[in-house]
């Protein structure tokens, strides 16, 4: 669900959601989204490590801002474990 600039995740973010939400990015940048917000997403995986990764790599491609919001402390340990925690650096809610 958008609000705004902002995208609101909800449920299960993993390895059967993300191949979805990985083909809406374009479409989702191009509507002016510009934070993703993790506040009602029920359980993550590594493979939201590569969603947001690949957030940020699609927005920079294009010279946008993205940010991240309510990151879930699961998904702010799996990044500090890649070691890709400066590149998924959640914002303030």
């Amino acid at each position: 669900m958008t609000q705004g600039e902002a995208l609101i995740l909800e449920g299960p973010v993993n390895i059967h959601t993300v191949p979805v939400l990985v083909g809406q990015i374009p479409s989702l940048l191009n509507s002016g989204v510009r934070r993703v917000d993790f506040s009602k997403v029920t359980q993550v995986d590594s493979a939201a490590v590569a969603l947001a990764l690949e957030w940020q790599r699609l927005a920079s491609a294009r010279n946008l801002p993205m940010s991240f919001l309510n990151v879930p402390e699961t998904l702010q340990n799996l990044a500090n474990l890649y070691g890709v925690t400066d590149l998924i650096t959640p914002s303030a809610a």
